[in-house]
């Protein structure tokens, strides 16, 4: 695929897999908002509740470190976008795809392993799962373009014609006996 096609693709692999993932950390367990915790909309703790005076609970470790993962992947989406949008050279993307992939693959473990924790939806990491297997495959792509190395701009006209340019030599140029120097008197008077 020419890196002119394969670069608007590449762009919108980029912005997908961190989009599903983004909308899930909203109602983890443990968070307030939550249906039935403390501070949910439309839920007050009566007086003299046992939740009256607890502070908000912060979300569990694997859950900060799924959104720390999460915002990572995103940061090299974005870096890659900007490249695409730049218009960068393949092994400029190929590298930084390589990152991306690192950071993905890394999200995606994390959501596999803590989805309970989190209340990580099944859809949402079988969507996360197949962007990722696309952007592996589109990584491949652009990386086998740029192993490639740059592509010749096509024949010379030259080439085309079957012609070698020539550029004379100064050295090999003879003195004396050119055009102008038969030019020495008038042509009436011989």
């Amino acid at each position: 695929m020419l890196p002119i096609r394969v670069l608007p693709l590449v762009l919108v692999l980029a912005a997908l897999p961190v989009g599903p993932a983004a909308a899930q950390f909203g109602g983890m367990p443990g968070m307030p908002g939550s249906p039935g915790m403390p501070g949910a909309p439309g839920m007050s703790p009566g007086v003299g509740s046992p939740f009256e005076q607890q502070a908000p609970r912060q979300p569990p470790p694997a859950c900060m470190q799924l959104m720390a993962n999460r915002d990572e992947t995103q940061k090299h989406g974005h870096a890659l976008q900007a490249a695409g949008q730049k218009k960068a050279p393949p092994e400029e993307i190929c590298k930084l795809f390589k990152i991306f992939l690192v950071h993905e693959t890394k999200m995606v473990k994390g959501l596999e392993a803590n989805s309970a924790t989190c209340g990580v939806p099944p859809e949402v990491i079988k969507q996360v799962k197949a962007q990722h297997t696309k952007s592996e495959a589109m990584a491949k792509q652009v990386c086998e373009v740029a192993a490639q190395g740059p592509r010749p701009t096509g024949p010379s006209l030259s080439d085309a014609l079957g012609t070698t340019p020539t550029v004379p030599d100064t050295k090999s140029t003879k003195r004396g006996a050119g055009t102008f120097d038969t030019l020495q008197d008038s042509p009436l008077m011989r």
